[in-house]
């Protein structure tokens, strides 16, 4: 039984490391598309490509755009807090 707490408490952390950094991804990709970034550039492709397969998942299901704004960015930020809240704190909590 240790084996498999120690197993949960190192993917929670992993996880909740992973979901950070996307988290981070995100909101620099909403960023990059305010200033209007030259589209070419091989960092805003990688942005754009971590993004937007996740954006087009939200897009079938939500209306997402109001006035020219896009709220796909908000909502994924929103999904990835919960899951860092509610998934990896119970992977954390069941570890011990």
């Amino acid at each position: 039984m240790e084996v498999l707490g120690q197993f949960l408490y190192a993917a929670g952390v992993i996880l909740d490391q992973l979901l950070y950094i996307y988290m981070w991804v995100v909101i620099v990709a909403a960023l990059v598309t305010w200033v209007n970034a030259d589209p070419f550039n091989p960092i805003v492709k990688v942005l754009f490509r971590l993004t937007e397969p996740l954006y087009a998942f939200i897009h079938r299901f939500i209306r997402t755009y109001f006035q020219g704004f896009d709220f796909a960015p908000l909502i994924v930020i929103l999904a990835i807090q919960f899951l860092r809240l509610f998934v990896v704190e119970l992977m954390i909590k069941w570890s011990h």
